[in-house]
């Protein structure tokens, strides 16, 4: 059902050649300090080259190369479920595979939109996206999103806990109350442009309109704790770059709305997420789980708010989550499940954060955030 949508080319990742030039550019210093991670799946791009060189045939060609995505992503997943939990290699070898798409002569002559297209089809089925299939029979459906690692020109080493925990999740069955539970999960991009061509509309509004799941759970890599984010806000706000090292211009004093197609992102200035806090802060583990309520507005600044009524008419500077991609994820989501009339239970988890790669607290982040999933499935 996911991939007859995807399939159709509802959703264009953006990728204009200057971006791009931002992420594969790493590449170079990333595998002189990280070769082990950078090259773990070197064979997946190795037969992406070969495959380029054999093209006779451009729709054919597309075809392989989505595949070739999509058994990158089923590899990673195998590869963090038998014992090896680290999310780098996916997007450093996705970052290689891309550069070989971008770069390398095929067989038959590519013009630049069928490049474009190749490097659309190879980024969304390494992200999950084309390989998101409930069991028959599985009752109760959970679709979670990580992120990508990123600031990495602060650290090229950097894990994303939320991405291993996307990873670690994909698959993943459970019994609840008598009912089997399924975790599907997909990868998202840390570019600002992405969010605003729809890449969180064009995900989920099929999963809202014809209720394809039971619960959305975005997640992403927070502070010291595990943060249940009640209130997200519609501006961004963080003046730090994405993966592009592409800014928004906004900060704290000029909150700025992000782009929906080319148009201003309408909706409220804040909304309240729908997961069962109660259920979830109530989950043991290494970390204490907040509902957080705080939030940040031009008019009373920070502060936290008991209700989402307290919120109005307020211009939203940060929600619980910030003001940066985290938030945007949450609100995107939110706001869909608003317009669309769903009551699908949606939020947004925040992790404790980590310096570069630390396997013993990522793994307990993993299991701390399993904890918490099956925590808000047991009241649906």
């Amino acid at each position: 059902m996911f991939n007859r949508l995807w399939m159709t080319g509802v959703l264009m990742l953006a990728m204009t050649a200057n971006a791009n030039e931002v992420e594969e550019a790493r590449l170079e210093s990333a595998r002189a300090q990280l070769p082990d991670v950078v090259d773990r799946y070197q064979g997946f791009n190795d037969k992406l080259s070969q495959t380029m060189t054999a093209a006779t045939d451009d729709l054919e060609l597309t075809r392989l190369v989505a595949d070739q995505g999509k058994r990158l992503w089923q590899q990673a997943v195998t590869d963090v479920r038998s014992g090896h939990p680290d999310d780098r290699p996916l997007y450093w070898s996705r970052l290689n595979m891309r550069d070989t798409l971008a770069s390398q002569d095929a067989g038959i002559k590519l013009v630049d939109w069928q490049r474009q297209v190749l490097l659309n089809a190879v980024e969304k089925a390494s992200r999950g996206m084309s390989d998101i299939k409930f069991d028959d029979d599985v009752q109760l459906r959970i679709l979670l999103t990580g992120f990508d690692p990123f600031f990495l020109d602060r650290d090229i080493s950097q894990s994303n806990p939320s991405g291993l925990v996307a990873l670690s999740l994909d698959g993943y069955r459970f019994t609840v109350n008598g009912k089997t539970a399924q975790i599907e999960t997909a990868m998202i991009p840390v570019r600002f442009t992405d969010f605003d061509q729809g890449l969180i509309e064009s995900l989920l509004t099929p999963v809202y309109r014809d209720k394809q799941t039971d619960m959305i759970v975005t997640v992403s890599m927070g502070r010291d704790q595990f943060d249940l984010e009640r209130f997200v806000a519609r501006n961004r706000s963080a003046k730090a770059p994405d993966n592009r090292n592409l800014y928004t211009g906004a900060d704290k004093s000029r909150p700025l709305a992000p782009l929906f197609q080319g148009k201003t992102l309408n909706g409220p200035e804040f909304i309240e997420f729908s997961l069962p806090a109660g259920a979830m802060t109530g989950v043991a583990g290494k970390w204490p789980v907040r509902d957080n309520h705080n939030v940040n507005s031009l008019e009373r600044g920070e502060f936290a708010a008991q209700s989402i009524g307290e919120l109005t008419n307020l211009t939203s500077v940060e929600g619980g989550g910030g003001g940066y991609l985290s938030n945007e994820i949450s609100y995107r989501a939110l706001r869909l499940q608003v317009l669309m009339e769903s009551d699908i239970p949606t939020g947004h988890i925040h992790t404790p954060r980590v310096k570069s790669y630390d396997r013993e607290t990522e793994m307990a982040i993993v299991e701390q955030t399993r904890d918490l999933v099956a925590a808000a499935a047991a009241t649906l």
